[in-house]
């Protein structure tokens, strides 16, 4: 029995499942900062959809853009602007029942969109291995590790560039945790 044709079903639900739980921890969580973390586990899984799809630059953009850029703004402005420790978000009940209304809105929107189109409902096995699809992760994957596809024997700097922009952001968080306690120091000392 070949399981290699269950694996993209496995990632696909796996990755499906991660993003939704992340996604409710987004809406429930009440602390700004571990959302902002739920955030970043979620944009990941989508980018693990899209490419389990074949999207793979839509995929790559999504880690890029969403992970890489927007949400470590996001989490630079609560950290520099936040008074608290851990900034704390209060949701009355009727902003609960807004938001649960118009979610539930919005998923019927999308279910019946999704049941309507029948070319969504998936090829057999045969048919999609008579399609020739190559995996187009490869080149990906090793574009991300610095190996270039276009010109083999010249090395590529995304690796090298993503090291850095982890350092720098390492480097960030500790100045500003270190302003912040230097902050509070001279506020109590005054």
């Amino acid at each position: 029995m070949d399981t290699s044709i269950y694996w993209p079903t496995f990632l696909f639900w796996f990755f499906a499942a991660v993003c939704c739980m992340f996604a409710i921890g987004v809406v429930l969580a009440t602390n700004i900062v571990r959302m902002a973390f739920y955030l970043v586990l979620s944009l990941a899984a989508s980018s693990g959809l899209f490419f389990l799809a074949g999207a793979d630059f839509v995929g790559a953009m999504q880690l890029m853009i969403y992970v890489g850029g927007t949400l470590v703004l996001l989490i630079f402005g609560v950290m520099l602007t936040s008074q608290a420790k851990f900034v704390s978000m209060k949701t009355s009940q009727f902003d609960w029942t807004l938001a649960a209304l118009a979610g539930l809105c919005l998923l019927a929107v999308l279910i019946s969109a999704a049941l309507a189109i029948p070319e969504w409902k998936g090829l057999e096995r045969a048919e999609a291995e008579s399609l020739g699809i190559p995996q187009t992760a490869t080149p990906l994957g090793m574009g991300l590790l610095g190996a270039r596809v276009d010109a083999p024997q010249r090395s590529g700097y995304l690796l090298v560039f993503e090291i850095v922009s982890v350092h720098l952001l390492v480097v960030l968080v500790g100045a500003a945790y270190l302003a912040r306690a230097k902050r509070k120091r001279s506020t109590a000392v005054g």
